[in-house]
Order: C-alpha cells, then structure tokens, then sequence
C-alpha cells in the first residue's frame, strides 16, 4: 500500500507557558500543505526497513517509521512488513515530515490488516509517537493547543491562496528553538486572529520562534522580508524552523529565485 505523507505549515504559533511535565502549552493553526514523502507498506515474511532521497540523521531504529509499526505490531500481533520510506520534507524545517511519516504508517497498517481502529484510537496512538503526529491522522486543518495533540475545528477558507515554503538549508531542534523562548500568555487568541482580514495577518499574527531565532540567523529573517517584496499577503516561519513560507492571493510568482542549495515548494493552499 502506497501513500504520501505531507507537511504543514503553522498559521501562528505562540508559545504560552512552560508545563509541569517540561514540555510546553501552546496555540497554532496546523495546516496541511501538499509538499510530501512517498511511503510503501507490504506484508512481507519478515520485517525490512529502507529509505532513499534525503539523507535522514540518526540510527535506522529511532526512526518514527519503525515506532508506529512496533507500537500497533505489540498491541494487534501484527505479522511482518517491509517499509520503504523515500524522504523530500526536510527535516529540522518545522514541517513536521517525520510526525506525518510516523501517522500515516498508522493509517497504512490499520487499512492493511483491517484493523477498524477509530480515529481517536489511531489519535491515542500517534500522540505516544510525537506531539503533532496526531494531526496527520485527520489531516485538517485545525487549531493545536495545550502540547499541540489537542484539536479544534479551524474555520478559515484559503481556496484561491497559494504557498511557496522555503527551507534555506539551516536545521534548528526543537530543543535549539525552545531554548531562547520566553513563554507568555498572548491578548489575543489565534482563533480571534483568524477571524480577520488575512491581510491584517501580517500585524497580528506571529511565531514566538523568530523572536529569538531570526537574531541568531538572519538569513531567515530576509527570506521572510523577501517573500513580503515579492508580494506576499502573508509570511512566517513554520513551526520552530527554519522552513519560511508565504501565501500569495492566486499563484505565487513564477520569479522567485533561491539558492540552488535550498529546497522550496509551491502550491494551492
């Protein structure tokens, strides 16, 4: 069985106060954008895990992949498969790629073997992976809060808007980025924000991230200003980096030029 995990973008992210437990509350708008991995699952006679395209860090065995199958393989005795992952999301981006690749071996293997788990079961599952993996079970646009595994309906429209997403060859951990947050309580909440006029966005809607992260890397924050020249409605850092994107009223301009190095995206929203 064949699939394609895809990316998404943070329509704002503000972080709002540290938890008990280390990790962090906070609120954004998830939302999914079409740049994607290619993912294979095949019952096989034993089980084989293999990749091809970007060269992804760290041992085969930490691999989220592998994490999703051995959680449904101890809990439903399922028999053995070969995975085949082909990686394009860039990792360290804020895209969230390897939490989509980790939900949608969930969603592969509940189809394979006829499992008839629900969406809040397969949600119960890919939380204990990662704190945004359970967005992929669905898929849809939604407001995160609390550590990012709690939805709301997202009520907006962006039909007629385009996205470029640039990743300018920098990888930021999570760890990196939530260093040199400041956590505070925001005035106004993302699902007043995305309310309004997405052209007042750009005045109102923020990552916490940048604050601390475009000093440190000020070529994030140029791609940011350069995306708004070439006439953005929109522009933002995604997640805790370093992947920028901007939206654009109709298509994104055919003219936009960036390093040969960095990888960018662009399609309808």
């Amino acid at each position: 069985m064949l699939d394609f995990p895809n990316a998404k973008i943070n329509l704002g992210l503000q972080i709002i106060e540290k938890r008990p437990d280390g990790f962090h509350n906070l609120e954004s708008c998830f939302y999914p954008v079409q740049w994607c991995d290619a993912l294979e699952v095949l019952p096989a006679a034993q089980n084989t895990f293999t990749m091809s395209g970007l060269p992804v860090p760290g041992d085969t065995e930490s691999n989220l992949c592998l994490k999703a199958y051995k959680l449904l393989e101890k809990a439903h005795n399922l028999p053995p498969v070969h995975m085949h992952l082909h990686k394009v999301i860039p990792m360290g981006a804020g895209l969230g790629g390897g939490s989509a690749d980790a939900a949608f071996v969930l969603r592969i293997l509940n189809k394979l073997f006829d499992l008839n788990l629900t969406i809040e079961q397969l949600q119960n599952y890919a939380c204990q992976l990662g704190s945004d993996c359970a967005f992929f079970i669905e898929n849809k646009p939604v407001i995160a809060v609390e550590r990012g595994d709690v939805f709301m309906p997202a009520i907006l429209d962006l039909s007629g808007y385009s996205c470029v997403v640039v990743y300018p060859d920098i990888h930021i951990t999570t760890a990196e980025a939530y260093a040199g947050v400041t956590p505070e309580k925001p005035s106004c909440t993302i699902e007043m924000i995305l309310k309004q006029d997405i052209k007042l966005w750009k005045d109102i809607m923020h990552n916490d991230f940048e604050k601390s992260l475009f000093p440190k890397y000020p070529e994030l924050a140029a791609l940011k200003e350069n995306l708004y020249e070439a006439g953005a409605v929109y522009a933002s850092m995604t997640g805790s980096g370093s992947a920028v994107y901007g939206i654009f009223k109709g298509d994104a301009p055919a003219n936009l030029i960036f390093p040969k190095n960095w990888l960018v995206w662009k399609g309808l929203l």
